[in-house]
């Protein structure tokens, strides 16, 4: 039996208790109204070649749909095979914070862990 077009399957990535509890507040706190899914990918760019895309936004054409957490996820089809199995986490410390990927891909990344190459 084909799959529907709309059918979610497991996401390709997974998000840390840390990250999902930062983007609810992010989505709660907001005072603009922010896109309903959270896209995750990459763009070229970067000191290592490729830059990690976490930002909220609209589905595209070309994009698949998940649900994390209940967490609305998409992410265009050609972005997969460079975050398969990639885990990200959020740090809340006082001497760093922000988004960690960690991603079993790269084969290289940079000093500040937000560019990568595969």
């Amino acid at each position: 039996m084909p799959e529907s077009k709309d059918t979610l399957v497991e996401a390709p990535i997974r998000f840390t208790a840390n990250a999902i509890k930062k983007l609810n507040e992010i989505r709660s706190e907001s005072d603009a109204e922010i896109a309903p899914y959270l896209r995750i990918g990459v763009k070229g760019g970067g000191c290592s070649g490729l830059s990690y895309l976490l930002a909220f936004d609209q589905k595209e054409e070309k994009d698949n749909e998940y649900e994390v957490e209940g967490i609305p996820v998409i992410m265009n089809k050609a972005h997969i095979m460079y975050v398969l199995g990639m885990e990200v986490d959020y740090e809340y410390g006082l001497n760093s914070r922000g988004f960690i990927f960690n991603n079993p891909n790269a084969t290289d990344t940079c000093g500040c862990g937000e560019s990568f190459s595969a």
